[in-house]
């Protein structure tokens, strides 16, 4: 029986600590294009890595002028409540590692090391954190962008055939209504302080709007209302559409969910003090070495909540 001596062991671990480097540099060079969060939460990495919470502070504007007569006293007043949250910071990990048979190979051949292991830890590391972002978590309490609780719930105009709420029940002109309704509510409820710039549809809906047919057209409903929703008419900017998986049962009692809210680091951010970094290659068994990955992350805050609004009912929990 061979043993291996301390200098191959060595010899090992320092070929691995120079191929993790070239590693980590190009797994960071690789998209992901099926991660959402970064598309749809303004992300903020400013905090210091190892803090253990972030304090934020949701607002609430409230306040109209009035006619005022000079001898008057009545002075009409506007004001802010200011609701302060603590959201804590928390610790997740992912890593990799090789045995010193698959360095010694690499070794003798003079070859890299493949990168399909660090790339793996950090694919799985993205959707951690894309699950976290948009549904939270419910082992730590943590709210996400579908399911946060300072969000108004409404539920979708009952506008279809005998009286249903859901867009399978529904033309093109009364799905277009609830998308505008959607947009008009944040701006109603908000005193026209905030206006929504992006609907998130359950994927089977995005689906149907995008091959639904205006009827005596060529265009689907889906480019309909890319070009006559509320918001692009008020703006002149193009409003954003995204289908996110779980918003089918998302909504109070399982029904399917529309989000509408304003996609800005002052309406709701996620912080992620620490995104996903490896950390130096150490030995962890006899001939096995590990490179460690951690990544911190706490909830999505809402930080005004009146720049969000939640459309229920678009889809039947029967059929979800």
């Amino acid at each position: 029986m061979r043993y291996y001596t301390r200098d191959e062991m060595q010899a090992a671990l320092s070929f691995l600590v120079q191929q993790s480097s070239v590693i980590e540099r190009e797994v960071l060079r690789i998209e992901y294009p099926d991660i959402q969060y970064p598309q749809l939460i303004p992300v903020d990495t400013s905090a210091p890595e190892w803090a253990s919470s972030v304090t934020y502070f949701s607002l609430d504007r409230a306040g109209r002028a009035a006619w005022f007569a000079g001898h008057a006293k009545d002075m009409p007043l506007a004001d802010v409540a200011r609701e302060k949250h603590e959201e804590t910071i928390r610790t997740a990990g992912i890593g990799y590692e090789y045995d010193l048979e698959e360095l010694g190979k690499a070794m003798i051949m003079n070859v890299d090391l493949p990168t399909e292991k660090a790339e793996a830890a950090r694919r799985g590391a993205e959707e951690f954190i894309d699950e976290i972002a948009l549904r939270g978590d419910d082992e730590k309490a943590i709210e996400g962008l579908i399911n946060n609780s300072s969000v108004t719930v409404v539920n979708a105009a009952y506008t279809g055939t005998g009286n249903s709420s859901t867009w399978d029940d529904k033309t093109a002109d009364q799905i277009l209504a609830d998308v505008n309704d959607a947009l008009t509510g944040v701006f109603t409820t908000s005193l026209q302080v905030e206006i929504a710039d992006t609907i998130l549809l359950p994927l089977t809906m995005f689906t149907k709007i995008s091959t639904m047919r205006i009827p005596d057209t060529t265009m689907t409903v889906l480019q309909w209302i890319i070009m006559h929703n509320v918001y692009t008419q008020q703006t002149g900017q193009p409003l954003t559409i995204r289908a996110v998986r779980g918003l089918e049962t998302a909504g109070e009692g399982g029904v399917g969910r529309m989000v509408a809210y304003r996609r800005d680091p002052r309406v709701v951010k996620l912080h992620v003090p620490m995104p996903h970094r490896f950390f130096p290659v150490y030995q962890t068994g006899p001939i096995i070495y590990s490179v460690p990955g951690l990544l911190r992350v706490a909830g999505v805050n809402v930080r005004r909540p009146r720049a969000m609004r939640y459309i229920d009912g678009i889809i039947d929990p029967q059929y979800a």
